[in-house]
């Protein structure tokens, strides 16, 4: 169990290293970089759209908002610059 979560981890990583240098290249659309830009405010701002004390829902949120945010962001951008970030990582 722990080495599958190590992969895991590990894979996490490398797809927030390939989303970093994504957002950086010019062959992005700016409102994938926009989206990826808001998915990472989001996760990282003090700040909820529903307060974190709430139970159930204060954390839903988090784990609704940001995933669709990437989703969106990665639907717009051209599969070949994931692919090549994929291939450089």
């Amino acid at each position: 169990m722990f080495k599958k979560l190590e992969s895991i981890s590990q894979r996490f990583r490398r797809e927030v290293k390939v989303y970093q240098l994504v957002r950086k290249d010019k062959r992005t659309p700016f409102l994938a970089k926009l989206l990826l830009g808001l998915a990472l405010a989001y996760f990282f701002l003090p700040f909820d759209i529903i307060p974190d004390f709430i139970p159930i829902f204060g954390q839903l949120d988090d784990l609704l908002i940001i995933p669709v945010l990437v989703i969106l962001a990665i639907k717009l951008i051209p599969k070949e610059v994931i692919e090549d970030y994929r291939k450089k990582v």
